[in-house]
């Protein structure tokens, strides 16, 4: 087994089919329909991934998640929820979420997430390029020895242009990855490039598609 899910979802059909489809790709799986189920398990161990409904019988998921990102913030936790509106996916991502999958959703892409948020738990706890030191497991960057103060978006966003370096990455990658978006215009990332490069950063334009470092 190579990673540990918990789910928190009243739906049990739900919980049948990601646990098939998590279990035939070798993750392990504990499902829980309640919220006080959920809490008293995760207090006893901890999982590296979290699924998260967000309308549920005893609570609700969005406190869940703030509860667990501030006790346990190196467990990843991803929003599954029938509200699918971009409101709803900008609200827990801004909530603290690493991703949002709306329902109904297919077994292949949330597998394929879950296992991107694996990835992710398994890079180095620091890089490094062109004078700039991220400690991706204390949350703090430096550029030629001096701190970077950035909010959680802005160490994301210059996180992932640190682990694709030289490349371009496209508008549509970038507010995926980092805000959930499924398309859709928006100016949010250019803001946020435009704060990192006020700070110092040196992000490059690749017009008509994206930025690179």
């Amino acid at each position: 087994m190579r990673g540990k899910v918990f789910i928190l979802e009243d739906d049990t059909s739900i919980c049948g089919l990601i646990k098939v489809a998590l279990e035939m790709n070798g993750l392990q799986f504990k499902a829980f329909t309640t919220v006080k189920e959920f809490n008293a398990a995760i207090t006893e161990e901890q999982p590296d991934v979290a699924l998260l409904d967000i309308m549920l019988h005893d609570g609700n998921g969005l406190d869940v998640l703030k509860t667990v990102k501030s006790r346990y913030p190196a467990v990843s936790c991803i929003m599954l929820s029938a509200l699918a509106k971009e409101e709803h996916k900008v609200e827990g991502l801004n909530a603290g979420a690493d991703d949002y999958i709306s329902k109904p959703f297919s077994v292949l892409e949330l597998t394929a997430r879950v296992n991107a948020r694996l990835r992710a738990k398994a890079r180095p706890e620091k890089l490094v390029y062109g004078g700039i030191v991220l400690d991706c497991a204390a949350m703090t960057a430096e550029l030629d020895g001096k701190p970077l103060v950035l909010n959680k978006k802005e160490f994301a966003l210059l996180k992932c242009f640190m682990e694709n370096a030289g490349r371009v990455l496209t508008r549509e990658r970038l507010l995926n990855e980092i805000w959930g978006y499924d398309g859709g215009e928006t100016r949010t990332l250019d803001n946020h490039v435009a704060r990192l490069r006020k700070l110092g950063v040196n992000i490059e334009t690749a017009f008509g598609t994206g930025y690179k470092l």
